[in-house]
């Protein structure tokens, strides 16, 4: 399966599409296991996990014994928001769980850290002036690249506004900035930005956690016009536009659609490219505008950057 790659801003190559390791819950276990060896099989050369996943071990087991060589395997992990005050040490955690000599690429995966250090603050979620702020834990990432053990860095869940703050910091640009992404929420003043500072956006829940493509008349319109999948269409309209996706799947017939891409026409793109413009239709589908106390993580919607209103629809 030849699967497009995109440049990186380091010069390294990324396949456009990956698959997520995320199962819903922490762990997964052999399930994960079988799943990534399923996708390596099908073609997958990206697989995309996390140190709060709690499953590089069997990530890292599936990429050892498919017999695939290490250096054809994109390999993302992340550094979880408990861990911004030891970020060596949870890189060579995840290192060693995965079993592998290197990381492909290391996401901070939130920009709000979790303060672990002291008894009377245990479990405290920092505000942005707190020791270690993300700019502090992001430049101990940086330092990470001088070992070799990892080939890029970058970071996920970053808007505008923590962009703003954390670039003009930083010695290296983050690569990618994963977030959610599909065509409810399309982030094109984010995409915009991250483009003229040649970041490339990863995308995640590039198909939602529900079946609301599946069932989506535009969606469901043009996949029959092309005799393909909903999510062919709308995983080929994330890579048309310059953003890759990461979906998951554990059905070996989804998975080999889901890299089979299409050339979508510029109607079909522009058809795509509207659908959050119908009223409803804008916002989220991963639930994160549930949170009746409007935050994230503890961080509320507006210091993280969000357009997001308590209980409702992220707004713009």
């Amino acid at each position: 399966m030849d699967i497009p790659h995109f440049t990186l801003n380091d010069g390294t190559k990324m396949p456009s599409v990956g698959l997520g390791c995320w199962m819903g819950t922490p762990g997964g276990a052999e399930r994960v296991y079988d799943m990534c060896m399923a996708a390596l099989k099908c073609g997958y050369r990206h697989l995309d996990t996390a140190a709060l996943y709690g499953n590089e071990e069997y990530v890292g087991r599936a990429i050892r014994d498919s017999g695939i060589p290490r250096t054809d395997i994109y390999l993302t992990t992340k550094l979880w928001n408990t861990e911004h005050h030891r970020v060596k040490e949870a890189f060579e955690d995840s290192l060693q769980k995965l079993g592998v000599d290197y990381i492909d690429l290391y996401l901070l995966h939130w920009p709000q850290g979790k303060n672990t250090l002291s008894i009377a603050a245990a479990g405290k979620v920092l505000a942005p002036e707190e020791h270690p702020t993300f700019i502090e834990t992001y430049k101990e990432m940086e330092k990470l690249l001088q070992t070799g053990k990892v080939k890029t860095i970058g970071v996920s869940n970053f808007s505008i506004k923590t962009l703003e703050v954390l670039l003009p910091q930083c010695s290296v640009i983050p690569a990618t900035n994963q977030v959610e992404l599909h065509p409810c929420l399309p982030q094109n003043d984010l995409k915009a930005y991250c483009e003229a500072r040649n970041i490339l956006l990863t995308a995640y829940s590039p198909l939602g956690q529900s079946t609301f493509f599946m069932e989506e008349p535009t969606i469901k319109a043009l996949a029959e016009k092309l005799n393909s999948t909903p999510a062919q269409i709308v995983l080929s309209w994330a890579v048309q536009r310059g953003t890759a996706p990461i979906p998951k799947s554990e059905d070996k017939g989804r998975m080999l659609a889901n890299i089979s891409l299409l050339s979508l026409s510029a109607e079909d793109m522009a058809a795509v490219d509207g659908l959050h413009q119908t009223p409803g239709n804008h916002k989220t589908l991963i639930g994160l505008d549930k949170n009746l106390d409007g935050t994230v993580f503890g961080w509320t919607y507006e210091r993280l950057g969000w357009n997001m209103g308590i209980g409702g629809s992220v707004l713009a």
